[in-house]
Parts: structure tokens; C-alpha cells; sequence
């Protein structure tokens, strides 16, 4: 597993792991959070490293038919797409506006500003 895919199973199963079963979410737990090998994590629950294998395989099978289905991973990094494009426009026009008229519109500057605020607090 490389680092993408071990990034998009963490940011799935912050978004689905209360959907799968107890076993699943405690090997996702071990494995992806405490950096667990498939060794230890069978150790720990007295099977073999192969079951741990297939309880992380079929969690993750799992998350990404979550994913699928419900597209909430996909709809956050829109938004947050979204949101950083409309920040990048507000700074463009702003800037815009004190070149072109030498001076700030202080209503339109304070609007703009009112609006980058908006978006600060989603980023939080």
C-alpha cells in the first residue's frame, strides 16, 4: 500500500469506520492509527495474519463501496476546492480594486472581507 492509498483508507474510515464491524474498525484502528504490522495485530486478537489481511481488505472493500454510494469524501474535497478558488478571487478583486482606483472601496473592501472570514471558519 502506498501513502495515497493509505491516506484516502484513513480519511474514508473517518467518515464511514462507525459502518463497519467491530473486528474491522478494531484492525483499522491498530493498523492505520497505532501502526500496528499484520503480526502484532494478529497476536493481539490470537488469529492468524492472514485473517487480519482479509479484515483490513474487506474494511477497506467496505469503505470505498461507502464511498461510492454516498460520495461525502468527494463532496468535501469539492468544498474545499470551491472554497479555495473563491478565496483566491476575493484576494484577485481586492487587489484589483486598490490598483485600479489607487485607493480602497472601503465597502466593497469590507464586504469582501466579511466574506473571507465566512470561509476562514469552514476551513477551522
Amino acid at each position: 500500500m502506498n501513502i495515497d492509498e493509505i491516506t484516502q483508507a484513513s480519511l474514508l474510515y473517518d467518515f464511514y469506520g462507525q459502518l463497519l464491524s467491530r473486528r474491522q474498525k478494531e484492525c483499522m484502528e491498530l493498523y492505520y492509527e497505532e501502526n500496528l504490522s499484520l503480526s502484532e495485530i494478529a497476536d493481539e486478537f490470537g488469529i492468524s495474519r492472514q485473517g487480519v489481511s482479509d479484515a483490513l481488505r474487506n474494511a477497506v472493500r467496505a469503505l470505498n463501496e461507502y464511498e461510492r454510494k454516498l460520495g461525502l469524501v468527494e463532496k468535501l474535497q469539492k468544498t474545499n476546492q470551491a472554497i479555495a478558488e473563491i478565496d483566491s478571487i476575493i484576494d484577485g478583486v481586492a487587489a484589483g480594486m486598490i490598483q485600479e482606483t489607487g485607493q480602497e472601496n472601503a465597502q466593497v473592501i469590507a464586504e469582501l472581507k466579511r466574506v473571507k472570514d465566512i470561509i476562514d471558519k469552514l476551513e477551522e
